[in-house]
């Protein structure tokens, strides 16, 4: 299988991979193309913004959370684009070891794809070349085909820049991005501010292809990108070889500013196993919608949380429904939400009141990075001795004691959780993770909760699952 790709890396995080990769995907596609995003690591802001550019959902691809054959079955997913741009994660050779392991050079090997290196020039010359040689001879199999040159102070500054770069490394410079004083990508404590909370996306998305258009060869990086070797053919893609699954239940799925962490790949896997998808917003919705189950992503609670607070009825309709048994399974923001209050900035919220628990709001990270758990106690949708990997990022904690009707489903034996050791606060039908899952990688988590659903429907119904 020929699939037209290339990679856009950088040296480290906030090197202008985002404006590169975010600006090539609108630029193709303004252009007539179609154009299949994709991310490199754990990541929703990003993926959220190459979604916007390219008009297609990006998928998330991490050889940590994710077992190679299943990677390259979801990659193959692009088999009906003109091309796939794929955004690195950090550094070209960052991972979770001195070796990189699982790093952005380890996954384009596995692509076979072409790199671009987009490399902040900042007060630097030809140290940057001597940077990129180091990054060409380190790894002999990583195929480094072009430099984008980022951040540049002027024609002087470019014109020293690219006479250094191909002397000493033989690489072309595709082309090189002006300091930009407007910031197109305003950061915030998760990373980027995603687009349903940005007031100009679409001029933004605008802005970036413009820019690209204006200062990279894109004939260049096209023919890079069709230059490619073949990929094996392996397995059918996820969503081509699922046949026709007749719907079992309803899965609400909290859908929102508040609540806008999720994988397509989980949302199609909740539907491959016979899930109809119902989106619910906790913000503007009066009422929690009949549903046999509910799957709530993590997002920024504690950025509206005033709003949260004050959807009493909503509030108090989802509590109803698990008392009578609902299965929800909640994540980071989601398990926030369904704590009894949230305190930032010193002032308390109320949210949902599901397990008597204070969360507030740090100002660093609490846990951040991937995350490996081991099921120890029984809960709705994973059984004791399961291990389970994944990731966390969060900068709100627990502030009281956990309550002794509730209890933790696992052991973390790496990452964080909820106090280092545990994560997964359950009670009755509800569990509640700082882990994100990934549905090709834990794949009996949408099973499971559909499962759970079509026994919750069951019972409502009166009428055996």
């Amino acid at each position: 299988m020929n699939i037209p790709r290339v990679l856009i890396a950088g040296l480290r995080g906030g090197s202008g991979k985002t404006v590169v990769a975010t600006g090539l995907a609108a630029a193709w596609r303004k252009a007539g193309f179609r154009v299949a995003p994709f991310k490199k690591g754990p990541d929703y802001i990003d993926a959220a913004w190459l979604s916007e550019a390219a008009g297609q959902p990006c998928r998330n691809l991490d050889l940590f959370l994710v077992e190679k054959e299943s990677l390259l079955r979801s990659f193959r997913t692009a088999h009906d684009a003109n091309v796939a741009v794929i955004e690195g994660n950090r550094g070209l050779y960052d991972g979770m070891d001195s070796k990189g392991t699982y790093s952005t050079a380890e996954l384009a090997k596995l692509l076979k794809a072409p790199v671009i290196l987009a490399v902040d020039c900042t007060k630097s010359t030809r140290t940057i070349a001597a940077v990129i040689l180091g990054c060409q001879k380190l790894d002999r199999d990583v195929s480094i085909r072009g430099i984008i040159l980022n951040r540049v102070a002027g024609e002087r500054h470019e014109s020293v820049l690219r006479e250094a770069v191909v002397e000493t490394t033989g690489l072309p410079v595709l082309g090189a991005l002006p300091k930009i004083r407007e910031r197109l990508f305003p950061q915030r404590h998760l990373g980027l501010v995603p687009p349903p909370e940005h007031d100009a996306v679409s001029r933004t998305i605008e802005k970036v292809a413009v820019l690209v258009e204006k200062n990279l060869n894109l004939e260049a990086i096209w023919n890079l990108a069709s230059e490619v070797p073949e990929l094996e053919a392996g397995g059918e893609s996820p969503r081509d070889a699922r046949g026709s699954t007749p719907e079992k239940a309803s899965i609400g799925v909290f859908r929102d500013a508040a609540f806008q962490f999720y994988y397509p790949e989980n949302l199609e896997a909740l539907e491959d196993a016979g899930g109809r998808l119902v989106e619910i917003s906790p913000l503007n919705d009066a009422e929690l919608p009949d549903v046999d189950a509910l799957y709530i992503g993590g997002g920024f609670p504690e950025t509206l949380a005033e709003k949260l607070s004050a959807n009493d009825s909503f509030r108090n309709s989802l509590c109803r429904m698990i008392d009578k048994g609902l299965p929800v399974y909640a994540e980071c923001g989601g398990a926030v939400y369904l704590g009894e209050k949230l305190t930032v900035n010193e002032k308390e919220y109320l949210m949902a009141g599901v397990f008597p628990v204070t969360f507030g709001f740090g100002r660093k990270p609490q846990g951040h990075g991937y995350t490996v758990l081991e099921t120890v106690k029984e809960n709705p949708f994973f059984s004791v001795g399961d291990s389970i990997r994944g990731h966390e990022f969060h900068y709100t904690y627990v502030q009281t004691p956990v309550g002794r009707d509730v209890d933790f489903a696992f052991r973390v034996r790496r990452g964080h959780g909820f106090d280092g050791q545990r994560d997964g606060l359950y009670r009755r039908n509800v569990l509640a993770c700082y882990t994100h899952v990934h549905a090709l990688g834990v794949e009996n988590w949408a099973p499971s909760i559909i499962r759970e659903a079509v026994r919750f429907k069951g019972r409502s119904t009166g009428r055996s699952g």
